[in-house]
């Protein structure tokens, strides 16, 4: 049985975000693969650290998909008739971008592939997130416990499959279909029975400072940050998440996993 770990890397930025998720994925001792797919407009150097760490690179294009689509679902169109309000998407961020997430499902040679965003951290080892059936994602929970009902596609398990493929893909381009929240609410959409990881399997890096209490560092597996990036200068909230930051920063520079009992511990917002 082949197994995946899988990411998308779409510009520079989230490539030196795949860089620290597969040096963390390696540091686990998992003999799964490392897929990165990767669009246009990325240089090799960009991509070398990545091939540096046995990774398998993979050129994907864009969904073939309308053009009223894509005009929907611009950066400028979506955000303007679905703004994000509770934390701030960084310039680098493309909507039409994430619905690449979807060719994963045409990676037939895996019998089930794990997809993780290029914006976190894989902190222990979860392998045994390969027996999770389809679909299985974590809860979208960052703010309150309300947000149980909703799923966040930065962590899901999938059995890839070319007839589920162009399912999607004729589910996805409906005629005037708009997708607020892009690849994630069409996956909830479309895997409305979808099985529900443990919070700690994509633990969402607000929890830190409006969740606390949920927060356990022996029992984070992977960390998503979620919003502004770790790697970005200057970012809104960056004192307040400067504990997760600097871990992010010595997994990129090579310092490894630090102990995470050792780890600060949230405090409340004030």
């Amino acid at each position: 049985m082949k197994h995946a770990f899988v990411t998308l890397v779409t510009n520079a930025d989230y490539a030196m975000g795949a860089k620290a998720l597969a040096q963390s994925i390696r540091q686990t001792g998992t003999k799964a693969d490392i897929v990165v797919l990767h669009t246009g407009g990325i240089t090799h150097s960009e991509l070398a650290p990545l091939e540096g760490l046995g990774c398998q690179l993979i050129k994907v294009a864009h969904l073939p998909l309308s053009d009223a689509f894509n005009e929907r679902h611009a950066r400028r169109n979506l955000h303007g008739a679905a703004p994000f309000t509770k934390g701030r998407k960084p310039d680098f961020h493309t909507p039409l971008d994430n619905f690449c997430k979807l060719r994963l499902w045409q990676l037939v040679e895996y019998e089930t592939c794990v997809f993780i965003d290029a914006d976190a951290l894989v902190l222990r080892n979860v392998d045994k997130l390969f027996g999770y059936p389809e679909f299985s994602a974590a809860p979208n929970v960052y703010e309150s416990l309300a947000d149980f009902h909703r799923l966040n596609s930065g962590v899901f398990v999938a059995k890839p499959s070319m007839e589920t493929f162009d399912r999607m893909l004729a589910a996805l381009d409906r005629s005037d279909a708009f997708w607020r929240r892009t690849d994630q609410t069409f996956l909830e959409t479309f895997f409305p029975d979808w099985h529900g990881l443990p919070v700690f399997m994509n633990m969402l890096q607000y929890v830190w400072f409006n969740l606390p209490e949920l927060w356990d560092w022996n029992s984070v597996c992977i960390l998503h940050y979620q919003y502004e990036k770790p790697w970005e200068k200057d970012h809104p909230k960056m004192e307040r998440l400067r504990p997760l930051i600097d871990l992010w920063h010595a997994v990129h520079d090579g310092a490894g996993i630090p102990d995470l009992s050792s780890m600060p511990k949230p405090k409340p917002s004030p």
